[in-house]
């Protein structure tokens, strides 16, 4: 079959190789012009994601982590006020898409040349594409995310994602950049703060270029901070305000100079020290998403296109792993009828699943923080 898809990012990419594996013509529309390596920070691998990667012969790509020996809890002062054993491993983000994306050449995935609709008739489906032209293909997926136009297109009565009240302030530093005292506290564990209003958390992973060394490896910050209006946030170096998230490198000095201010008022030292060590931060707000559909007649839509949960799941790419394999067995099994609803069966129950359990975890974090704040 003849496969457009419209997005690069890890669902689009699963699919695409697991569909080229299986002998079929694919092709990838990305809208980011320069590529997503770099955007991504850590992830810890669940069972979809070694299934997966076993499927593509690169099952070695899951063992190269950083195993965190303990979760602990910090106080305001930095001191640690709860530990417990708990092995964990966490995993580049970066070093798994770059793993994948080598599977795909150049000419089949294109950067800088996003969805706008999509459309189909009873022969064939297509994507319109932002510079004018039109792919045609046998079967389009989108997997181009939150904001996806292959959704809006299939389904334009969909509301859309609603935020949760909150969002994620992310720092990926060189582990090197860290002072002494906070890489004493933070690295090789699994680190909480909790306020009223906030929860942080960090880890370290692998290095940009995939080094598991102490000192060439990255730490993983992420800040929740409650957060009434969203245009306060998400307004870049430009001016402009975006829906969802601002990349690194997109935030205004002013913004920046903001966030190190916050977090040396507000975060434990440790904590603090990461942020200040990170010159480009970046931002995504925290939203929930459902979809009554993921395929109607020759078009289906997959990951954050369909399902959006919340990052305490540490879900988000093992959804996209379990949307790639149940639609690629629907796809091989000749996109007919049963096969299409099988694979809406399997992962719409998924989604749905994922989705609650972030509400969930949220939450009991909100209950944990107004716990805190009265003891």
């Amino acid at each position: 079959m003849r496969i457009a898809i419209a997005g690069g990012s890890m669902a689009g990419l699963f699919t695409a190789v697991l569909l080229r594996q299986s002998g079929h013509e694919v092709r990838i529309f990305e809208r980011s012009r320069a590529g997503l390596q770099g955007r991504g920070a850590g992830l810890v691998p669940q069972q979809e994601v070694f299934d997966l990667l076993d499927l593509l012969g690169r099952d070695e790509v899951a063992r190269l982590g950083v195993v965190a020996r303990q979760r602990i809890v910090l106080d305001l002062e930095g001191d640690v006020i709860s530990r417990e054993d708990r092995p964990q491993m966490q995993v580049s983000w970066d070093h798994l898409f770059v793993a994948v994306r080598m599977q795909i050449s150049d000419d089949a995935y294109r950067l800088g040349n996003g969805a706008v609709a999509v459309g189909q008739d009873e022969d064939a489906a297509w994507l319109d594409l932002e510079d004018g032209s039109r792919a045609n293909a046998d079967l389009v997926i989108g997997a181009d995310g939150i904001g996806s136009a292959v959704r809006r297109s299939l389904m334009p009565d969909h509301p859309g994602a609603s935020y949760a009240g909150y969002v994620a302030w992310r720092a990926l530093v060189p582990e090197r950049l860290l002072p002494a005292s906070a890489a004493r506290v933070l690295s090789d564990r699994f680190a909480f703060y909790d306020t009223p209003d906030a929860h942080v958390l960090g880890y370290t992973v692998a290095g940009e270029d995939g080094s598991l060394v102490k000192g060439g490896r990255r730490y993983n910050a992420v800040w929740y901070r409650t957060i009434d209006y969203l245009e306060d946030v998400l307004r870049d170096r430009t001016g402009q305000v975006h829906p969802y998230s601002l990349a690194p490198g997109s935030l205004s000095p002013e913004a920046i100079r903001g966030i190190h201010a916050d977090a040396r008022a507000l975060l434990p030292a440790p904590f603090a020290s990461a942020f200040l060590a990170e010159p480009q931060p970046f931002v995504q707000a925290i939203f929930d998403m459902t979809v009554p559909r993921m395929a109607v007649g020759r078009v289906a839509i997959i990951g954050d296109a369909a399902f959006v949960a919340r990052p305490h799941t540490a879900m988000g790419v093992a959804k996209a792993a379990g949307d790639a394999m149940s639609l690629v067995r629907a796809i091989d099994a000749g996109w007919t009828q049963d096969a299409r609803a099988t694979f809406e069966r399997e992962r719409i129950a998924a989604g749905e699943a994922i989705v609650a359990y972030g509400r969930r975890l949220g939450a009991e974090i909100a209950a944990r923080q107004r716990r805190r704040a009265n003891a």
